[in-house]
């Protein structure tokens, strides 16, 4: 026998939201959407991240960063961003502002003490970088950067199933040990119909600075070799340069203090290309 009163009509508990969906709806604000990735690690993937975002903000667009890295989130540091996240008056996570046009978030923002590890098993990963992509009130952006980590595990395949149209921008240095790795990263996007959007070849050639001589301590060509083997856009070769280093050592921005360096120029150039979305 049936427990309901007669007459009266009890409705049905509503179905609790997909967080996932939820996730997704948050980006509706954001014209473009770009994933930097690696095969592997060492080959300066967050500098190509932070600088990109940079290039970006000195053009006058809006831009996020998003360090989705767990185990080695460096983009505060190269930002030289201090201090905990805040949230708005709705409970969002508000982003630290490095500047008018550039915002940025990160998990280490999160950790009491910087230097402890981030031991995180694959789906607390994806919940955190779900966060990240729901919770963090980014509003009106141009374009977001978002850091992954090197290697094609957790982090870049919860973007991918998360953000439906996310761009890859893949970096390497011209070396083969590192093209190997990238043409794994290739075949990763692929597989999870991540768009690609082109190839960064990073470390490409030290200038030196008495004689203008270059001396090509990697290698050369190589990311523009494997990026027409695959039929992708080659987006620019990135030179060496040690002071690249010191600037993201110290929190300062490499473009601004060298705005003259042929690192700053391809910077721009790889930038102008991603610019030319917004048209």
């Amino acid at each position: 026998m049936s427990s309901k009163p007669k007459g009266i009509h009890i409705a049905d508990k509503p179905p609790e939201p997909d967080p996932d969906e939820l996730a997704k709806l948050s980006l509706r604000k954001i014209k473009n959407i770009f994933m930097v990735m690696s095969g592997k690690g060492g080959v300066g993937k967050t500098s190509v991240s932070v600088n990109l975002a940079l290039a970006l903000a000195k053009k006058g667009f809006k831009v996020g960063l998003m360090d989705v890295d767990v185990h080695g989130p460096d983009v505060p540091r190269m930002l030289g961003l201090k201090g905990p996240l805040t949230a708005t008056e709705s409970q969002k996570i508000k982003p630290m502002a490095y500047s008018e046009n550039l915002v940025a978030v990160s998990v280490e923002s999160f950790m009491p003490d910087k230097d402890t590890a981030i031991i995180w098993r694959g789906p607390f990963k994806h919940t955190a970088i779900r966060q990240f992509i729901g919770d963090v009130a980014w509003g009106e952006l141009d374009f977001l950067i978002i850091d992954a980590p090197p290697g094609t595990g957790d982090e870049p395949l919860t973007v991918a199933q998360l953000i439906d149209n996310a761009r890859a921008i893949i970096v390497t240095t011209p070396q083969e040990v590192a093209l190997a790795d990238v043409r794994k990263s290739i075949s990763f996007c692929r597989t999870v119909n991540l768009n690609i959007f082109g190839i960064v070849e990073n470390m490409s050639g030290y200038v030196c600075p008495h004689c203008d001589h270059v001396l090509d301590i990697f290698g050369k060509g190589g990311g523009e070799r494997t990026a027409s083997d695959a039929s992708i856009y080659f987006l620019g070769s990135i030179p060496f340069d040690p002071n690249m280093v010191k600037s993201s050592d110290a929190g300062v921005s490499f473009l601004e203090t060298y705005a003259d360096s042929p690192v700053t120029k391809a910077f721009e150039k790889i930038s102008d290309k991603m610019s030319e979305l917004m048209d």
